[in-house]
């Protein structure tokens, strides 16, 4: 029985990675006339919380001065994110899930301040029964902790939940939690997402494969 959906939050929710790029070009080329392209993006930020993404992209600099990075590059990137749209078929599969009880929670390297300003340009703000920021625990993904806990939030088993994500060390959490884990080809390939586990990858939550695993876990008829 499908009890728990556990969402990823940038670029599963909602397409933000060419924000978050753009957010980091604008502050290596405005402070130290650094170019900084997507391939460099894929390699050192896709995915990571702001600790491990700052240490990869100044492994000279003080934790300090990491976080300082970290804070400037999120306000940038909260000023360039002031409406966002959420993958095609989300809405549907909220709806899907508040009218057969299947609970939701957010998880979710994202900073608390970010988690937050998205979920409200989304105006989903009340659509999670909580949000798992995975830098306010001990260890952040690809540590499944951030999934564990998500599950513990929803009194949930791995057996009876599902996780959607799109980045590589977020699937690596997910699947250590041991869970069925849909990889949205956002920003990375289906080829990537397969080889690195997912058991289905998607372009958005109309795929009809999706809703057929749903039905499939649940056994209640689909009600799109």
């Amino acid at each position: 029985m499908l009890t728990a959906l556990l969402f990823d939050l940038d670029g599963t929710l909602t397409d933000t990675d060419k924000l978050h790029l753009l957010a980091i070009q604008q502050l290596l080329w405005e402070e130290e006339g650094r170019a900084f392209t997507e391939a460099d993006f894929d390699v050192l930020c896709a995915g990571r919380a702001n600790a491990e993404m700052c240490a990869l992209l100044f492994p000279e600099r003080s934790v300090e001065a990491h976080c300082d990075f970290a804070d400037r590059k999120e306000a940038r990137f909260r000023e360039l994110s002031t409406s966002l749209e959420p993958i095609a078929g989300l809405t549907d599969l909220l709806a899907y899930a508040t009218t057969h009880g299947i609970g939701r929670v957010v998880v979710t390297n994202a900073p608390r301040a970010n988690a937050d300003h998205m979920l409200a340009a989304l105006g989903l703000q009340g659509a999670f029964a909580s949000v798992v920021v995975a830098e306010e625990l001990a260890r952040s993904k690809p540590d499944p902790l951030p999934y564990l806990t998500g599950l513990d939030r929803l009194s949930a088993t791995a057996d009876s939940a599902m996780a959607f994500e799109d980045s590589i060390p977020g699937l690596t959490a997910a699947k250590a939690a041991g869970l069925f884990t849909v990889g949205l080809a956002t920003s990375q390939s289906a080829a990537t997402l397969l080889a690195a586990g997912a058991d289905l990858v998607i372009d958005d939550f109309t795929d009809a494969r999706l809703w057929q695993a749903i039905e499939a876990r649940h056994g209640a008829a689909l009600t799109q």
